[in-house]
């Protein structure tokens, strides 16, 4: 079977002066136009006008050759060719002209073409249409206040589309999202209203319509989630990025982005190589993503929320949660939902979760416990907690104390210190 390219175009016909065929190329067929050149003789302002006028349809194949109209019509039926490809054209006549042609009875009544003279009026081309202005786009005011963690932030003066790192808050380098830690997508922040249907996009920047949330310090834990929440449970956290791109405070009575939790719980690494911490985004997507990177020898404050005054769901209180990684994977490939070099023994399979809260008898309770039932993944290293604590809490072997397959829990006075230390196996 032959393929082939068939092809109509306009034809026009010039009234008022001699017209000369013209041909047309194209890359896949040919097309003719064919215009009829009508003259009369006049001796007073003549009009050119052009009117769409008679088509050529032509069959070409690929190659170039030409097919008789017949033959191709004919084979079209038979099923021997097929068409590839057709185009209509569309007549479209150039902006009209005004000449003074004067007739010569020696030249056989050919016209010359001359030049208006000043008394004819010559038809003007249309004027364009303006371009309508694009609307500006909203300028910040001017951020002269002091800036750091401790810094009230400046609701509605800092865009959207960068982690304000000037105010405390952590950029996430290996995020897919800017930086940011979460993106919640609801198009309207509607006050007093829950949150349904809304998407958390996995890549880009912080737009508008969206709550941004985003990673503090070590110790220290983020101030901003709205007052409304996911109608379905759903935990929404972060800046607000408002239409005009600038981010708003979700809590404007905690002006500042980060603030210290109630202290008291650190982390010692004793290993010989680093060992990542990754705390997950909540209220947010509860990824785990934001990093606590303990290298040998180092001690780091963990984050310890007091349920008293902390982010709520549904009424009841919250804690911090850690995933904790294998010996010697980076945080920027340990501190992710999924890691495609290390497979399902890091990030959300990381083989140990740690628990810290202080509750409202002022206690804060701290849990090593495995995670389960998402992984079978072990660790490679020991887990002990010592300080003011009202019981043993370990892991050693892979085993809890009482065997308990389920972890352990002890507590921390208030006022007290505890320290989770992370040992090299004996």
């Amino acid at each position: 079977m032959k393929a082939f390219l068939k092809t109509a175009v306009a034809a026009a016909v010039v009234v008022g002066v001699a017209a000369q065929p013209h041909h047309h190329g194209h890359h896949h067929f040919h097309a003719k136009r064919h215009a009829k050149s009508v003259a009369e003789k006049r001796d007073t302002v003549v009009h050119t006008e052009y009117v769409e006028g008679p088509t050529v349809v032509e069959y070409v194949l690929p190659d170039g050759k030409k097919v008789d109209s017949k033959e191709a019509e004919k084979g079209i039926e038979e099923g021997v060719y097929v068409v590839m490809g057709s185009t209509k054209p569309t007549f479209t006549p150039p902006p009209p002209s005004v000449t003074t042609s004067v007739g010569n009875p020696e030249h056989g009544g050919q016209f010359f073409e001359v030049k208006a003279t000043p008394q004819s009026t010559p038809s003007a081309s249309p004027t364009p249409a303006p371009k309508p202005k694009e609307k500006p786009k909203p300028q910040p005011p001017a951020d002269n206040g002091p800036k750091g963690l401790d810094a009230d932030f400046p609701s509605g003066k800092l865009r959207c589309d960068k982690v304000p790192t000037e105010y405390g808050a952590v950029e996430i380098p290996w995020s897919t999202t800017n930086g940011w830690t979460t993106r919640q997508k609801m198009g309207k922040w509607i006050k007093g209203v829950a949150f349904d249907n809304f998407a958390q996009p996995i890549d880009g920047t912080c737009s508008p319509g969206e709550f941004c949330s985003y990673a503090c310090p070590p110790g220290y834990q983020k101030t901003q989630w709205p007052e409304e929440q996911g109608a379905t449970g759903q935990s929404v956290g972060g800046l607000w990025c408002n239409e005009d791109g600038f981010l708003e405070l979700t809590r404007p009575s905690h002006p500042k982005l980060c603030e210290p939790g109630a202290g008291g719980v650190f982390v010692r690494n004793e290993l010989s190589k680093g060992a990542a911490i990754c705390r997950t985004d909540y209220p947010g997507n509860e990824n785990m993503i934001i990093p606590v990177d303990t290298q040998p020898g180092g001690t780091y404050p963990l984050t310890n929320p007091d349920q008293r005054t902390y982010y709520m769901w549904k009424g009841m209180p919250t804690s911090a949660q850690y995933y904790v990684n294998p010996l010697g994977i980076p945080v920027a490939e340990a501190c992710i939902w999924e890691s495609s070099k290390h497979g399902h023994r890091v990030g959300n399979w990381a083989p140990i979760n740690i628990g810290v809260g202080k509750a409202a008898d002022g206690i804060t309770y701290i849990s090593i416990f495995p995670n389960k039932p998402t992984t079978t993944a072990k660790l490679d290293f020991d887990i002990a907690i010592e300080g003011d604590i009202n019981g043993e809490c370990w892991l050693k072997n892979d085993a809890y104390p009482n065997n308990n397959p389920d972890g352990c829990t002890t507590g921390m006075r208030e006022g007290g210190k505890a320290t989770i230390v992370f040992k090299n196996r004996a």
